[in-house]
């Protein structure tokens, strides 16, 4: 790794971070946040709370303090087509009286009356950290209000110091297999799917909905974006599981297959060559029922991206030679980001997420170019040191990264939990390219603290630093998948 300063990399975080072509690939993931580095990665409780969230006609109660509870409130978009339950917050509230007798019976009378006053069609009782050390039976309380209530009262165990925010979504696909298989599946096509892992957090989910439906494919669940429980109730029905953010999701679709035969296919929905790719490998596995999809996939990619080049070439003009930077939750995110930064004539010089596996990671040093710095649970001051030394022009991340790139004058992108405009499939990528578009080439960037010592060094005939060049094709002969071999 390049050499790098120890006011800013722990030396216990030296083995999470790597760069491209600095020797071989080797680096750790997975481990608990390092204790002071202000991680950027989240607890077990906010991982299951992420995941199962998006269910909106379910009741989805905290066991706990009220500071968990008002911690994950509200803080993605997850739109809902119907029911909103799910934009209600309900919490028990824990209090010191609680911790020391008990709060079982604190969390029976919350769901007595929840349940009567709001009706949902189930119910997710969420443990927290409290919870944990004081004992309180979840599974007893919950079992006995489902008996008398009549609804699945399922609890969730996602005490935050059994782990990280991986260990919550493994907890939030266990609750979510309880409902799995106990739905009527009758009226289900042969060419069905259920797609895995999009939160919907702008209406991306209606869009991936739209093209299966111009494919001929049947929905049967959304999990968990714009969700609904009898839908995943009858979840086993789908004749094949569409996984995209592997971490979140990926869990339940093993489960899904087997206990219940259903295979699963990993998709992206990021970027031109993912999304086409995605289709195609789908169109695939039916083309052995419906002979047709296959034509009617190609057609639509084509018809798509066909549309789409010639507004992504006149913002490629303004773009070419700038750098990024990306830091998301899921690494299988990143992987779309730096193909879509590709077709914009942008390169990406720092790449990282929360949640990557090792394989992630090593895939991600296959693709990236040498030099990039690929980083696993960044803390503040690891990113801020790469994203001044790389001198990036955008980052993209999420709601704790906006503060560290308007600190540092950097054009942010919100790739995450509070975005509202829809970044996925090919109007998402003319989305992308528009926002990565208007951030970089905002004027107000040439008047902070680095961008006016360049413009001075400039001015008087020095060098200022110049921003990497790209070898992505010239606008107008980019590498688009219009057909299915394109992306095979």
């Amino acid at each position: 790794m390049a050499e790098t300063s120890p006011l800013t990399v722990f030396e216990e975080r030296q083995d999470q971070i790597h760069c491209t072509g600095d020797g071989p690939f080797e680096m750790a993931c997975n481990r608990d946040s390092l204790a002071g580095a202000v991680s950027q990665r989240a607890c077990v409780f906010c991982g299951s709370r992420v995941v199962l969230y998006p269910i909106a006609d379910a009741l989805h109660l905290v066991h706990g303090p009220i500071g968990c509870a008002a911690y994950t409130w509200d803080i993605r978009g997850s739109l809902s087509s119907g029911p909103e339950l799910h934009r209600l917050s309900f919490s028990t509230d824990l209090r010191e009286r609680d911790v020391i007798f008990g709060g079982e019976k604190k969390l029976a009378a919350a769901l007595d009356e929840l349940i009567d006053r709001h009706h949902p069609n189930a119910a997710f009782v969420y443990s927290t950290c409290i919870v944990g050390i004081i004992g309180d039976d979840l599974e007893a309380v919950c079992r006995t209000m489902t008996e008398k209530k009549g609804i699945p009262v399922i609890p969730v165990l996602s005490e935050g110091f059994k782990g990280n925010k991986r260990a919550g979504y493994l907890a939030a696909c266990k609750a979510m297999n309880r409902l799995v298989g106990t739905g009527d599946v009758t009226d289900i096509s042969p060419v069905s799917v259920n797609i895995l892992g999009d939160f919907n957090l702008a209406g991306e989910i209606w869009i991936i909905r739209n093209y299966f439906e111009r494919m001929g494919v049947q929905v049967v669940a959304n999990i968990t974006g714009d969700g609904r429980v009898a839908d995943i109730r009858r979840a086993h029905g789908a004749a094949l599981n569409v996984v995209q953010c592997s971490g979140a999701t990926l869990d339940l679709a093993k489960m899904m297959r087997e206990e219940h035969g259903v295979p699963f296919v990993r998709a992206a929905y990021l970027g031109i060559e993912d999304m086409a790719d995605s289709l195609y490998r789908i169109a695939d596995f039916f083309k052995g029922i419906d002979p047709g999809i296959v034509d009617r996939t190609r057609a639509l990619v084509r018809e798509e991206v066909s549309a789409l080049l010639p507004r992504l070439a006149e913002m490629r003009r303004d773009l070419e030679g700038k750098k990024a930077a990306i830091y998301v939750g899921g690494a299988f995110k990143a992987f779309s980001l730096i193909k879509a930064f590709r077709h914009l004539g942008m390169t990406v010089a720092v790449v990282g997420s929360q949640t990557g596996t090792e394989e992630d990671y090593a895939e991600l040093a296959q693709v990236t170019d040498p030099g990039t710095i690929i980083i696993d649970d960044a803390n503040p001051l690891e990113l801020s040191r790469f994203v001044k030394e790389k001198d990036v022009d955008v980052f993209v991340g999420g709601v704790k990264e906006r503060p560290i790139a308007y600190k540092l004058g950097v054009g942010f992108c919100d790739h995450n939990h509070e975005r509202k405009i829809a970044l996925e499939g090919f109007e998402g990528m003319y989305n992308f390219a528009r926002e990565v578009h208007a951030s970089a080439m905002s004027p107000v960037w040439r008047f902070v603290p680095r961008r006016e010592a360049q413009n001075r060094a400039a001015a008087k005939g020095g060098t200022a630093p110049a921003d990497a060049g790209s070898d992505a094709p010239a606008p107008g002969e980019a590498n688009i998948p219009n057909d299915k071999e394109a992306v095979a």
